[in-house]
C-alpha cells in the first residue's frame, strides 16, 4: 500500500488560528477606522467577548455615517475586511 501524505491536518490547524485571531483583527480593524476628534471613541471601543464594544453614548451615531472620517460607519467596512480575510485563508489552504 502506497505511504499517503496528511495534508489535510496542517490546513486545518491554519484555518482553525486564522479563525480564531478574527476577533483580534476585527477590533484593530475597527478601531483604526473609528473617527478621531477628542480621541474618546478610540479610546472606548474595547475588544469585547465575541465582538468590538464601542462604549460611548454616541457610537451609533458614528457607526451611522455621522462622521466625513467614517462616512460609511465602522460595522460594514469591518465585516467586509473580515470577509475577505475569510475567503484568503481557505484559499490559501486548499
Amino acid at each position: 500500500m502506497p505511504k499517503v501524505k496528511d495534508t489535510i491536518s496542517p490546513a486545518l490547524k491554519n484555518i482553525a488560528k486564522g479563525l480564531l485571531d478574527l476577533d483580534d483583527k476585527a477590533h484593530k480593524y475597527w478601531k483604526g477606522i473609528t473617527p478621531v476628534d477628542t480621541g474618546n471613541a478610540r479610546r472606548n471601543t474595547k475588544k469585547g467577548k465575541g465582538g468590538v464594544n464601542a462604549d460611548y453614548n454616541y457610537a451609533s451615531y458614528l457607526d451611522n455615517g455621522h462622521s466625513k472620517q467614517a462616512p460609511r460607519g465602522m460595522s460594514e467596512p469591518t465585516r467586509e475586511y473580515l470577509d475577505k480575510l475569510v475567503h484568503k485563508l481557505f484559499r490559501s489552504n486548499k
